[in-house]
């Protein structure tokens, strides 16, 4: 195949030439260098050592790049359809696109989804409806008999995204959006940066990194009491989160590409410049649960007594549970437990540790949730959960299986225009979301992104209000396991209260 390809290029060129030589006109030139420059790159395909393929098609093997490259879009816009797209289906990417815009978001002629297949889940509603209007319990105030400045929280809100791997531009949006919506945005681990300080709530997270909270000792990263009281004290904070763990990758740490390490970013977290960040896989603070709770106390105090919690994705059962214990005899606690699903997403992630590490969020949740009310710590401390929660039947089955609040990432990103390129750790995203690529930065304007972010928040607050007065309840709090169904078998049906609960 390769000297056919090569015999067709040279003669193209040839009678190219030919052509040239009979009529020299501009067309004719033109012609000559394109076939010039097609014969040029089918010998250096031909002769080229690296890429066995290429050798052996030269040129034609370059169209397999170009179609692997652009898989993702293709299947998305050509392939998929409504509900079989991953890892966010059209089907929701439509409602938050919807609901951002302020767009009609009812759907025609009926569901799409098979109710008869293992695994439907729904609610059953009552015949005496609430009036949503009426519906309480959007807001919980987080907050122990530990802590002095408990705040009152949407039940949901941004989850943890870093300046770093997300636009200056982005963040600016999400928080704004936040600051108009009344709800908070989470930080990430990438500590505060002036794009976070722009009137929004703020969830101060503490990584393993330290990032505005700690700095450099000999090529370590290490807490530093001032560093973070600096940024726990602003008026904008107020939670603190201590991460252990994500669900994209448990026990791996986090990755900030060397693309993404812009001299403003290196400075905020006072690493070098242009180079891969990433972040231990434990914390140098503390090495145990006792140690743990000692730093919790300590991390409280620096901040005058905000609420302080902990952010993992559940793996040992045991470890949790000894964890758990560990609080019962100490008699002191974190605020709030903020439970990440292993099918939680990040810009950037091993393969294994995305798709094999971590407990889905629903096995996590309902396990944090039994230990809790197990050792009568559940009135204390606040469940947060995230794991890919996009409309309001995510938000309600999660209440109902034991969270006080909702933490969101993704359908947050999707509100700002991101289109699930899954472009995040190519510094290549089209829509200026997860980039730090300045032209394509400038392609989201916050003007008009905040106000999304607020819209996709607020209707979506408003369709759980909905679900909740059609369910015959008057309150969001009163949300239960036993109102929540799945198709067990082609003839059983059974609640999430039997399922995890045991009743």
């Amino acid at each position: 195949m390769r000297n056919t390809i090569l015999t067709i290029f040279v003669s193209l060129a040839i009678l190219c030439g030919i052509l040239v030589y009979f009529i020299p006109q501009t067309g004719s030139y033109i012609l000559l260098g394109i076939a010039i420059i097609l014969t040029a790159i089918v010998l250096h395909d031909s002769f080229q050592k690296k890429h066995s393929l290429l050798r052996a098609f030269p040129l034609i093997a370059r169209l397999r790049w170009f179609f692997e490259e652009e898989r993702d879009k293709i299947q998305q816009y050509f392939i998929e359809d409504n509900l079989n797209g991953t890892p966010i289906n059209r089907e929701k990417r439509s409602i938050v696109y919807q609901r951002a815009k302020l767009e009609k978001e009812t759907v025609p002629f009926g569901t799409q989804h098979n109710v008869y297949k293992k695994g439907y889940e729904f609610v059953k509603h009552s015949l005496f409806p609430k009036d949503h209007h009426n519906i309480e319990g959007e807001r919980v105030v987080i907050g122990s008999d530990k802590c002095t400045q408990k705040y009152s929280s949407s039940i949901v809100n941004i989850s943890a995204m870093s300046f770093g791997s997300l636009s200056k531009n982005a963040i600016k949006a999400l928080n704004q959006g936040a600051q108009m919506g009344d709800f908070a945005h989470n930080t990430g681990e990438g500590g505060i940066s002036p794009y976070h300080l722009t009137g929004g709530d703020l969830i101060f997270q503490v990584g393993t990194g330290y990032f505005g909270a700690g700095k450099s000792v000999n090529g370590k990263r290490m807490f530093d009491e001032d560093v973070f009281r600096e940024n726990a004290i602003r008026p904008e904070v107020k939670m603190i989160e201590i991460k252990f763990s994500q669900g994209a990758k448990p026990g791996h740490g986090g990755i900030l590409p060397a693309k993404k390490n812009t001299p403003e970013i290196a400075k905020i977290r006072s690493v070098e410049v242009g180079t891969q960040v990433d972040s231990p896989p434990g914390h140098s603070a503390f090495s145990n649960f006792d140690e743990m709770i000692v730093f919790i106390q300590k991390v409280r105090e620096l901040s005058d007594g905000k609420p302080v919690g902990i952010k993992l994705c559940v793996g040992n059962n045991q470890e949790i549970e000894e964890m758990i214990i560990a609080f019962v005899k100490a008699g002191n606690y974190p605020d709030f437990i903020a439970v990440d699903g292993g099918e939680g997403g990040t810009g950037s992630a091993p393969m294994e540790f995305t798709n094999y590490i971590g407990s889905p969020l629903i096995e996590g949740l309902v396990f944090i949730n039994k230990l809790l009310k197990e050792h009568q710590l559940k009135k204390h401390i606040k469940i947060i959960a995230a794991g890919k929660a996009v409309d309001a039947f995510d938000i309600v089955r999660y209440l109902a299986l034991g969270a006080d609040a909702i933490g969101m990432a993704r359908s947050f990103m999707l509100s700002l225009g991101c289109i699930q390129a899954r472009e995040c750790n190519l510094d290549t995203c089209p829509v200026g979301v997860a980039t730090q690529d300045s032209d394509l930065v400038k392609a989201l304007v916050v003007e008009k992104k905040n106000i999304r972010v607020k819209n996709y928040h607020n209707r979506t607050v408003q369709a759980v209000k909905e679900m909740t007065a059609a369910m015959g309840l008057n309150s969001i709090a009163k949300i239960s396991a036993n109102h929540v169904f799945r198709r067990k078998t082609d003839e059983e049906v059974v609640s999430l209260e039997e399922i995890y609960y045991g009743k």
